[in-house]
């Protein structure tokens, strides 16, 4: 029990941030109007992306200086848990451009750069499948790993920010902080973040564990 006070702690915040989200009151914004509960699940889904992808590169640069298996297979766990995230964060995504920009997919360069982003990571899955001989797979996907993180970063970050786009925070748009949103938005949307991070990396732990015993069980 002392060991899983996180998984606990993450479980309350997820399902506190999810149950205030939808009955919480909201800011009277126009255009997002009652879309604005969205924040509670869209924003998070990236925050728990990019941390899972973020323990991805460490173990991967582990793995580069001690050859270690268990590096490696944590490092594709992450990536695994990882895209999990970033595929509900286009989800969560288009509903909410649904209802404020008129169509799930417009093709705003936040979008576009989010879901190449995301494909870097795919294409990284796709390599290790592509490669038979265990060390050489893990080495050269960890250098990809290794690149691919720093390219993710300028996609969601960098570039959308030179271009027009629609998106809050992009293109010369104000980010929410900007809108002066109200303290009662901020107790359910930091915990909501904090909730959705900790039960990512829940979920990473349990794929690294799953795989450990299935390769016990090869042995």
């Amino acid at each position: 029990m002392s060991q899983s006070w996180w998984k606990i702690l993450g479980a309350i915040l997820v399902i506190y941030s999810t149950v205030y989200g939808f009955l919480s009151s909201v800011p009277a914004l126009p255009i997002l109007h009652q879309s604005i509960r969205n924040l509670y699940f869209h924003v998070p889904m990236w925050f728990a992306m990019i941390v899972l992808f973020t323990i991805s590169v460490f173990h991967s640069i582990k793995f580069l200086n001690n050859g270690s298996e268990d590096s490696d297979l944590k490092a594709v766990q992450s990536v695994n848990a990882g895209i999990v995230f970033g595929i509900l964060g286009i989800v969560t995504g288009a509903i909410w451009a649904r209802f404020t920009w008129g169509q799930a997919w417009s093709f705003d360069v936040k979008q576009n750069f989010a879901a190449i982003a995301l494909l870097l990571y795919f294409a990284y899955l796709i390599l290790r499948n592509a490669i038979d001989e265990e060390q050489k797979r893990a080495k050269i996907s960890a250098i990809y790993n290794i690149f691919a993180f720093p390219m993710m970063v300028v996609l969601l970050f960098v570039l959308p920010r030179i271009g027009d786009s629609l998106h809050p925070g992009n293109g010369g748009n104000p980010g929410f902080n900007a809108y002066d949103l109200d303290s009662r938005m901020r107790m359910v949307f930091y915990p909501a973040c904090a909730g959705w991070i900790i039960i990512g990396y829940w979920i990473y732990t349990l794929l690294a564990r799953v795989t450990k015993l299935e390769k016990k069980k090869t042995l």
